[in-house]
């Protein structure tokens, strides 16, 4: 996949973010500093965001908007961050047990009909010979 379209790679610098979301870079900053959004650093130690940072900047800003304190932004996010990790690790179990119950369902066939044929195979035995 190219860095462009991944939306995980950090190639956004604070000015441009602050630009596309008419933002101030001093939020963006206190916002790093909060731990709300927590950008990666180049190598020369610039803050460096990702589109899904920018997504989550464009949430943080709203909710600011709206009144919200910092420390409340935070928690609403991270309990966002949380509820989407259950939801991928549910996913994740209803595959498996789709799996499972596809095999279990495979296997009860394939006993049945070995059943099936041990009871044909015992047929014979059963009869009583006409000497």
């Amino acid at each position: 996949m190219e860095p462009f379209e991944d939306e995980n790679v950090p190639l956004y610098t604070v000015g441009q973010v602050a630009d596309m979301l008419s933002l101030k870079q001093a939020f963006l900053r206190r916002i790093d500093e909060l731990q709300v959004v927590s950008p990666q650093r180049s190598a020369g130690r610039q803050r460096r965001y990702t589109r899904v940072e920018i997504r989550i900047i464009q949430q943080v800003a709203s909710m600011a908007d709206e009144g919200m304190t910092m420390a409340a932004i935070r928690r609403i996010i991270e309990l966002e961050q949380q509820l989407a990790e259950v939801v991928g690790q549910r996913d994740e179990l209803a595959a498996r047990l789709s799996e499972v119950s596809s095999e279990r369902l495979r296997l009860a066939h394939q006993l049945a009909s070995l059943l099936g044929r041990a009871g044909q195979m015992q047929r014979p035995a059963d009869r009583p010979d006409a000497d």
